[in-house]
């Protein structure tokens, strides 16, 4: 797939291997973050999860737990695969090291609590596999993981501008190719302010999602 980006150029000047480190990065947070959210649907199963509901807590400490427990799990994951950078040619700066962290941080919290709020509701796991892949692919790919926005058919760069990893992709690059090149990506301030904003809205929903009843919870 490399030759598809000669003579277009990609940030920081990388090649394709380079280019799609921070691509996989995305991956690998993305689904290790939202399947842990899995545990939920067998928490409920065996019973455990209706004893915490029952339990003088509030809604939010269990939202907290759950979904800061898969944001652990998925930045743990995501720092290992950093490490590998130097191996595709990737040097990080000790700023650019810090950045890719807090990305990966936000990033993670915000795709565990997508997971937490549809796997809230759910009673079976292969029902959860299968409306996850229908966000998880969509997601990814029209992130710019695979291929820059500038080399994409237009209608699908306007999907990407729409597409919260969008963004987080592109804080990810900034960090990884810390390079006056990547100037064609979004500012640092619009980078931060969309996943934060992404990742409170997820906090929000779940906090709704996990103060109602549901019918799962009777089974």
């Amino acid at each position: 797939m490399g030759h598809s980006f000669q003579g277009i150029g990609v940030p920081g000047g990388a090649n394709y291997l380079q280019f799609f480190f921070p691509g996989t990065m995305l991956m690998i947070l993305l689904f290790t973050a939202i399947f842990s959210t899995i545990s939920i649907i067998e928490d409920r199963r065996e019973g455990f999860l209706q004893s915490v509901l029952v339990a003088p807590v509030s809604r939010m400490s269990i939202v907290l737990g759950k979904v800061l427990g898969g944001t652990t799990l998925a930045f743990i994951q995501g720092i290992v695969f950093l490490l590998l950078a130097p191996l595709v040619g990737l040097h990080l700066t000790l700023l650019g090291a810090i950045e890719a962290c807090v990305m990966m941080l936000i990033i993670s919290f915000a795709l565990t609590g997508l997971g937490f709020c549809i796997a809230w509701k759910m009673s079976s796991t292969q029902g959860f596999h299968a409306i996850m892949n229908l966000f998880l692919m969509p997601l990814w790919f029209l992130s710019g993981a695979l291929f820059t926005p500038q080399t994409a058919w237009t209608g699908l760069r306007w999907v990407m501008r729409v597409n919260p990893l969008s963004y987080g992709l592109a804080g990810l690059q900034r960090a990884v190719f810390s390079d006056a090149s990547v100037s064609a990506l979004p500012g640092w301030g619009t980078i931060l302010g969309v996943s934060l904003g992404f990742a409170l809205l997820m906090l929000w929903l779940c906090t709704m999602i996990a103060s109602q009843n549901t019918a799962a919870d009777l089974q």
